[in-house]
């Protein structure tokens, strides 16, 4: 079942991705999918985007490590923080994180790479609530130095608005 965002944010989908269902591409959690046109040995970078309300005082880096301890419990294989870093500033902080980590699909294994950008943001309706947006990119070990790029300028894309452009 698709969800969406707790606030609305907009953001503009680069070339060479499409916007997918997210039930159909099985991220039944997320708000927002896109597919790279172009699969890697039989996997698809996707980017997806989903977020919750936080009322809790829990830090972007522990949110970031609940999503490393969750993928490893999904995947049931190590998963590495292979980078992270705090970005953004005292009234918009963000936290970009990558990890490493393999999984079986469709019976082929695959060494992938996942790149994920935390922003939190207060309801602009209620400043007391806080919002996390998490921004995913999803590819094969191989392919994500060629996706990368496309991912971040999705990122800097992200603003407040009405809903997600495709």
């Amino acid at each position: 079942m698709t969800t969406s965002l707790p606030v609305p944010i907009e953001f503009d989908v680069p070339q060479g991705w499409r916007p997918a269902s997210p039930d159909e591409a099985g991220a039944p959690g997320a708000a927002f999918v896109a597919l790279h046109f172009s699969p890697d040995a039989g996997f698809t970078a996707n980017i997806t985007v989903d977020g919750e309300y936080r009322p809790d005082p829990a830090t972007l880096p522990e949110i970031a490590d609940e999503s490393v301890h969750s993928m490893g419990a999904v995947s049931r294989t190590p998963v590495t923080v292979t980078d992270r870093s705090e970005t953004g500033s005292t009234d918009a902080p963000g936290l970009a994180q990558t990890l490493a980590f393999s999984t079986v699909v469709g019976g082929q294994h695959h060494d992938l790479v996942q790149s994920q950008v935390y922003l939190s943001m207060l309801d602009v309706h209620d400043p007391h609530k806080r919002v996390v947006i998490r921004l995913v990119l999803t590819s094969s070990a191989a392919q994500h130095p060629d996706v990368l790029a496309d991912f971040q300028l999705l990122v800097r894309s992200v603003r407040p608005g009405g809903s997600a452009t495709q």
